[in-house]
């Protein structure tokens, strides 16, 4: 028998198992936290409301890019978030394409909840994410799924001659059928799927996708939003606090 180092050498290894036994007294912690969290804000004015949703996705937005070593000045993110919610402030500081192509992919992600999320969408965010075709130092296919061409996608940390392989994704033959059978699970409504719990459905969207890794980078970044996504159709509303 093959020995099995990373969950995706399993041949079934998406079919999802899951103890709603343990899961769900935690969901239900979550959904008390949930109520009262938008019940506080339904009490607030819409100014305070604002500036709630402002804070909660600048945060969002500035951990998301700590994920991959981006490290994101807070208030002209808080600006970015600002202007593209047509919030207008004389306080407001000049962004960089960087950080405004972030900010646009999280709200897109979140505004759109309840659209299918296509292939199309996923590119155009990970387009937007890298313009100029450059992660750093080094030239990336921006806009589409990586092909291995150099060598196999791996998570590796540590200096050079240090490095460290922490994770190795599956091949880049077979990311059309992975992409295609993720995205139809999660364009399948819950009630489709057992009526499994949303904030469950978030947590193995974030697992699967960040699983398949289908990008050169930032694929991180992309797992945040989808998750975002998720979350968004469980509160049943675009506004993220």
């Amino acid at each position: 028998m093959k020995h099995i180092t990373y969950i995706h050498e399993n041949p079934d290894w998406t079919e999802w198992q899951w103890s709603d036994k343990k899961l769900l007294l935690l969901v239900s912690r979550v959904r008390i936290l949930q109520g009262r969290l938008l019940g506080k804000l339904l009490t607030l004015g819409f100014d305070l409301n604002v500036e709630a949703q402002l804070d909660a996705v600048t945060l969002e937005i500035v951990k998301t890019s700590e994920i991959e070593g981006e490290s994101l000045d807070n208030e002209k993110v808080r600006s970015s978030v600002a202007r593209h919610l047509g919030v207008d402030s004389d306080s407001m500081l000049a962004t960089t394409l960087e950080i405004d192509a972030v900010v646009e992919m999280m709200l897109n992600a979140t505004y759109h909840y309840k659209r299918p999320l296509l292939l199309d969408d996923l590119l155009g965010w990970h387009r937007a994410l890298f313009p100029d075709n450059y992660s750093g130092l080094y030239l990336i296919k921006a806009g589409s799924i990586r092909d291995d061409s150099q060598a196999s996608m791996q998570v590796v940390c540590g200096g050079y001659g240090r490095e460290q392989v922490h994770f190795v994704a599956p091949s880049a033959d077979t990311l059309s059928d992975d992409l295609d059978k993720f995205l139809s699970w999660f364009n399948t409504s819950s009630n489709e799927q057992d009526n499994i719990d949303l904030v469950i459905k978030a947590e193995i969207a974030h697992l699967w996708f960040a699983t398949i890794h289908p990008f050169d980078d930032g694929n991180g970044r992309l797992t945040r939003a989808i998750t975002e996504r998720v979350l968004a159709q469980s509160d049943d509303s675009a506004q993220r606090f």
